[in-house]
């Protein structure tokens, strides 16, 4: 016999509208903890290149450790570009 598939138990389907403040306070926050993110990701690098040359670990975890922060970086920056763009676009709008 088959089960029918229930809402998941972290969605609410009652959703609510945040205020524009609510909203800016919640966007800002994101942005804090991804920015927070990638630069523990880069004291990570220095941590394992550290590592590294005094004899810890393999090159292997370095390279990756490596690639990991170069990805936030651009990902971050990718972000920046999209948010600059969009608030030009809101000035360039006639009221």
């Amino acid at each position: 016999m088959i089960t029918p598939v229930g809402l998941l138990p972290n969605i609410n389907p009652v959703q609510t509208k945040a205020t524009p403040a609510e909203a800016t306070e919640n966007f800002a926050a994101f942005l804090k903890n991804a920015l927070d993110g990638v630069a523990a990701q880069e004291q990570n690098v220095h941590k394992v290149n550290d590592q590294f040359l005094i004899g810890e670990v393999d090159e292997n975890k370095v390279v990756i450790a490596a690639a990991q922060a170069e990805l936030s970086l651009s990902l971050t920056s990718q972000v920046r570009n999209k948010v600059i763009e969009a608030y030009q676009e809101i000035m360039r709008m006639q009221m």
